[in-house]
């Protein structure tokens, strides 16, 4: 197998930058396993593709707002990527720099750069974020975070954003990007799905 083996041509019309009205009615294209054959419908055509006594798994973690913009305090516009929540203070976190910040280097964040955080250490591509705010990281993001989009969809990111990037099944906050397939399920066609298995799990964040 080559990496090659993976490329294709994907036009950008054929990129959708807004989820359906009707989530479910998005394309699906399917392979069956035995023949190879391949299909072309709808989500919902996949209901049809079930079987009592197979196994679902849905990953019910909720996006947060995980892309910071701001500045260094020596001057360098930056932008921060939240990998990983360590604590209510510290964040794991990749950061797009013109040059790559140093332990002690002071992070002017937000549009009116008025959280301050402080790069404490580097480990391989990541780097250590600790906030001087006496807010809890979670609320620092969702006062002043931007949804992580992927980077197919080319546009700047929208309040509406915040909801309309989650599956009908999230919960618990932690999650920085999406599992995509599931956002175009809906809440009826999802209790249908776990209505004709018999066995479905929910992949609790932690």
């Amino acid at each position: 197998m080559r990496v090659t083996d993976f490329s294709f041509e994907l036009p950008e019309s054929l990129i959708a930058h807004y989820p359906q009205p009707e989530r479910s009615r998005c394309r699906l294209l399917s392979l069956e396993g035995p023949t190879g054959a391949l299909t072309h419908g709808t989500f919902t055509d996949l209901l049809d593709k079930l079987n009592p006594g197979d196994l679902l798994v849905f990953n019910n973690t909720r996006v947060i707002p995980a892309r910071l913009f701001g500045r260094k305090a020596s001057g360098g516009k930056i932008e921060v990527l939240v990998e990983r929540m360590l604590d209510d203070k510290r964040i794991l976190a990749h950061i797009r720099a013109s040059k790559a910040p140093k332990p002690g280097t002071e992070l002017l964040l937000g549009d009116d750069e008025s959280i301050h955080a402080t790069m404490t250490a580097r480990h391989g591509a990541l780097f250590e974020v600790e906030f001087n705010d006496p807010r809890p990281v979670l609320d620092i993001l969702n006062a002043i975070g931007h949804m992580p989009l992927p980077p197919y969809i080319d546009r700047p990111d929208e309040d509406a954003d915040r909801e309309l990037y989650q599956t009908v099944y999230s919960e618990k906050p932690g999650a920085v990007a999406a599992p995509t397939a599931g956002c175009t399920l809906m809440s009826r066609c999802w209790r249908r799905f776990v209505r004709k298995v018999s066995k479905w799990r929910l992949l609790r964040y932690t």
